[in-house]
């Protein structure tokens, strides 16, 4: 079965009603970014990151996978597909993607502030004097700004391992992430789906499609789909 792989971006959660950190009126808006999403945030206020991300882990509770959430989902008869996302919610998961790897964390996790291995599920939020069993304060499982990307190396391994490479919902202007394009072989073919795509001229094999994923992914997972079924 051939390797499916998908980077997937902000655009695709923000057609499930979350607001992205970077739009005009998105999320961050009023907020110092440095303020809420660092170490030097969360040791200056921790009442408030920690209220920042409980406001945001209830919103993501509300939110629903949108068909193109879905469509990813019905490749996973046809091929061996893996979803890297930069994205913290769980709609990949609620829309039933079964291979998810989150490179900046996830908003339903919380983690010790002494261990980063003491990792446990949340459904509520998180308090200050919240502790990990070792005594420690817990803070959000997310990867902040000015830290290492723990899952980076595996998502390299899985991009190096594509027969076809999906990109969605992102502009590819984020770095570690927007740099596993390059990890991805020469000879396969990369869809990039969104409204806004990027030019890459260093590369061959791009094929844009300038549409959200609602609409871009269905679509590409009927070609897909057309083409697995030719092939046999």
């Amino acid at each position: 079965m051939k390797k499916l792989i998908v980077l997937s971006g902000s655009g695709i959660s923000a057609e499930s009603g979350i607001p992205t950190f970077r739009d005009a009126g998105g999320l961050w808006e009023g907020f110092d970014v440095m303020e809420v999403a660092s170490p030097e945030g969360w040791h200056k206020n921790r009442a408030l990151v920690l209220d920042f991300y409980n406001q945001r882990r209830k919103a993501a509770r509300l939110a629903q996978p949108n068909a193109g959430h879905q469509a990813l989902v019905t490749l996973e008869e046809y091929y061996e597909v893996t979803v890297i996302t930069q994205n913290v919610d769980d709609l990949h998961e609620k829309a039933g993607s079964t291979r998810v790897l989150h490179l900046h964390g996830e908003l339903n996790k919380c983690r010790s502030t002494a261990d980063e291995n003491l990792v446990y599920p949340i459904e509520g939020d998180i308090h200050i004097g919240d502790v990990c069993e070792k005594g420690f304060q817990l803070r959000p499982h997310i990867v902040w700004f000015g830290e290492m990307v723990p899952m980076m190396e595996a998502a390299q391994q899985e991009a190096a391992a594509a027969d076809i490479f999906i990109v969605v919902g992102t502009s590819l202007q984020v770095y570690p992430a927007a740099g596993l394009l390059y990890y991805v072989g020469e000879q396969v073919p990369v869809y990039i789906v969104d409204p806004h795509t990027p030019e890459y001229q260093h590369r061959p094999n791009i094929i844009p499609i300038a549409e959200p994923a609602s609409t871009g992914l269905p679509k590409l997972a009927k070609q897909l789909i057309s083409q697995h079924t030719s092939e046999k």
